[in-house]
């Protein structure tokens, strides 16, 4: 995984609206570009984008974040999958959980499975939860099922055999006979994928990775030959929804781990950033061209989940809100995600109402004001026409931003609402930030945090012009914008290391536990996982899953000292998350133990950053709080330390940073970043 030292390295975030590339020199001086993504074939502008700024000098890797296979699964146009189980629980995907997220709504569904009934194939063989085999594997009854789903034209197969988590020989030898027949077809072991118990979980995160592994394994295969031709032979690694990277390799194996692997990267940035400043408490906040992320860091480190639902009106890991998506259980940090962007386009419900999202403009046609055919008003249209936005060139000078046509958009909507096209703007602008607020109180009241305990971090390409909206609503007092705010999650991705995971599921007595035993699963543990890391020095993350006795959910809490101080932690985090603790020596189980093995950091400290708009000034006209102002217009650069009130407009390459009357900003000289603070 170790890239080549002494030389440059890339890091590629691919949106849906736009690609951001970052280039890292070996003295840390970086070099950036944006450019429009190019969908459905996103790869092409991942290659041009990354050979515009290598001019042919060696590289010494290319860090690659992607939300390819998210969207896969959120638009349903996975692989033909079909997923083989042991006989009787052919339809756990259909009865997943009792979990409703539209309570008093009587007409809502399920989500269909992404593998229909017929395509769901059992196998009469039986592991008991000791290990005894009950009933052997009939492999003439496995090729029977080949041959079915040979006919069926099936592209990927998921297995998931029952208790395969810990006796996964039943599944291998299924595994083995579908090799044999199927040459072609790509292959999923739930053994492979996720050794942990619970069915549907187990079942589902395999199915998603099966589903999706087609598409990934094309689209990590057109990068590597588009960076092959293009001279750049550097090593493709794949970041992780952990906030760690992989092999191009093991993504193509394994793309569940890599669905949120683009939101990932910012928050790495995030916690690097606020590290540095000395703020241990922060929300992460990413606003991009399609949706909106948020993420909890808290005492300086990130908030990580053990389940992700993909899918619902609010993508995340929120214990508030599930069963509208596809639950995984993969290692992933805690974003929550809408789809508010500022490509989201502004319509009318049935009742006239106004709704902004979450359909998104992304790249093609894109917002109405980028003159590429687009017609719907997006949330950027109504920015440009409140002023936040500048007109002229954007980013790298392949758009150009036409206050003309977005108000030309915003008319279709203004019209049937009876406002003025600044009202109209205003409330799609209003209404973008009422749904991003779901994400961020989604990461910080939900899970029994005071969000105005918290500094606001605030990135993406339109995350800065919403920021102190966001916090007004939220409570927070203090924003910072970093610098390359618009390619920060690209940026993310040079910190990452190589990072995996293991798991061994269990059932034991937390009071009575024989310590040498915990210590004898780790190593093991451990010694499973040290291949994987190539030799690299290593830092290993043990934690452990709890319940109370007779609960159905466990609180991971990480293992630093002794059981004790373990069990403590446990019923503390607990009363925190659920308002409540056990009765002193209340039964506490533990039901997992977790490993996480992480690779040394590549990443140079210290980035030469500049100013890319250097010849901004003047003023600008801009609305807030229903009344047109004309608005001094800034640069990064010409910002100090001494605080300066707003409004302002700071604008930037990739975006603009809105200081909205009552707040003051000033520049950290050391790292860039503007500090903003509501006076």
């Amino acid at each position: 995984m170790a890239t080549t030292e002494n030389r440059a390295r890339i890091g590629v975030d691919v949106g849906g609206t736009f690609t951001d590339v970052i280039l890292q020199a070996p003295d840390g001086r970086v070099s950036i570009r944006k450019v429009l993504s190019t969908p459905p074939a996103y790869d092409r502008a991942v290659v041009e984008a990354v050979a515009g700024l290598t001019d042919g000098d060696p590289i010494g890797g290319v860090v690659h974040g992607t939300t390819v296979a998210t969207n896969a699964v959120l638009e349903r146009r996975g692989a033909l999958t079909a997923l083989v189980t042991t006989a009787g629980f052919r339809d756990v995907l259909e009865l997943r959980r009792l979990r409703i997220p539209h309570m008093y709504d009587p007409f809502w569904r399920k989500p269909d499975p992404l593998v229909a009934r017929r395509l769901r194939f059992e196998v009469h063989e039986r592991t008991a939860a000791d290990g005894t085999e009950l009933a052997p594997v009939d492999e003439g009854e496995v090729r029977g099922i080949a041959a079915q789903l040979r006919e069926a034209g099936v592209e990927s197969v998921a297995v998931c055999l029952l208790h395969s988590y810990r006796f996964p020989e039943h599944e291998q030898a299924v595994g083995r006979v579908l090799r044999e027949e199927l040459p072609d077809t790509m292959l999923s072991l739930s053994s492979d994928i996720l050794r942990e118990q619970r069915e549907y979980e187990r079942s589902a995160t395999t199915v998603v990775n099966a589903y999706v592994r087609p598409l990934m394994g094309r689209y990590v295969a057109d990068i590597r030959r588009g960076l092959d031709g293009a001279g750049v032979e550097a090593p493709l690694t794949i970041m992780q929804s952990s906030g760690g990277v992989m092999t191009s390799a093991d993504a193509t194996e394994r793309p569940v781990l890599a669905l949120e692997s683009g939101p990932a990267a910012g928050v790495v940035a995030a916690l690097g950033m606020a590290r540095r400043l000395g703020f241990e408490n922060a929300i992460a906040f990413d606003m991009g061209g399609t949706t909106a992320k948020a993420s909890l860091i808290e005492n300086g480190v990130v908030s990580r989940s053990r389940e992700y639902e993909v899918g619902g009106s609010l993508s995340g890991g929120s214990r508030l809100m599930r069963g509208a998506g596809e639950l995984l259980r993969i290692p992933t940090i805690d974003i929550a995600e809408v789809g508010a962007g500022g490509g989201s386009i502004a319509w009318l419900d049935p009742a006239g109402g106004l709704q902004v999202g979450p359909r998104s403009a992304g790249a093609a046609p894109g917002p109405a004001c980028y003159g590429r055919g687009g017609g719907d008003a997006t949330v950027t249209d109504a920015n440009v026409h409140l002023g936040y936005i500048p007109t002229g060139t954007l980013a790298s000078g392949d758009l150009s931003v036409s206050s003309q046509l977005a108000e030309q958009a915003l008319e279709r909507i203004a019209g049937p609402l009876e406002l003025s096209l600044a009202e109209t703007a205003a409330g799609v602008h209003a209404i973008a930030n009422a749904r991003m607020t779901r994400a961020l109180r989604s990461v910080s009241s939900e899970k029994g945090r005071d969000p105005r305990e918290f500094t606001l971090i605030a990135y993406g390409g339109s995350g800065p012009v919403h920021a102190l909206g966001l916090a007004e609503d939220l409570g927070c007092r203090t924003v910072l914008v970093p610098a390359l705010a618009g390619l920060f999650s690209s940026l993310g991705l040079l910190f990452a290391r190589p990072e995996f995971h293991d798991v061994y599921s269990c059932h034991l007595d937390a009071r009575a536990v024989d310590r040498a035993e915990i210590s004898r699963i780790f190593d093991a543990l451990e010694a499973r996982l040290a291949p994987s890391l190539a030799g690299a020095p290593a830092e290993w993350i043990r934690s452990v899953d709890l319940r109370y006795g007779g609960q159905s959910w466990e609180v991971e809490v990480e293992l630093t000292r002794s059981i004790d101080d373990l069990l403590a932690r446990f019923e503390d985090e607990h009363e925190r998350l659920y308002g409540v603790r056990g009765e002193p020596g209340s039964p506490i189980e533990i039901r997992a133990l977790r490993l996480a093995g992480l690779g040394p950091s590549s990443a140079v400290e210290g980035l030469g950053l500049a100013d890319a708009r250097d010849g901004a000034g003047g003023t600008r006209a801009a609305w807030f709080d229903g009344e047109q102002l004309d608005v001094p217009v800034r640069t990064r650069a010409s910002i100090g330390e001494t605080p300066e009130a707003g409004p302002l407009l700071i604008d930037e390459y990739d975006t603009t940073v809105v200081v909205r009357p009552g707040w003051t900003t000033l520049r950290d000289l050391a790292t860039e970043t503007l500090v903003l603070e509501r006076r």
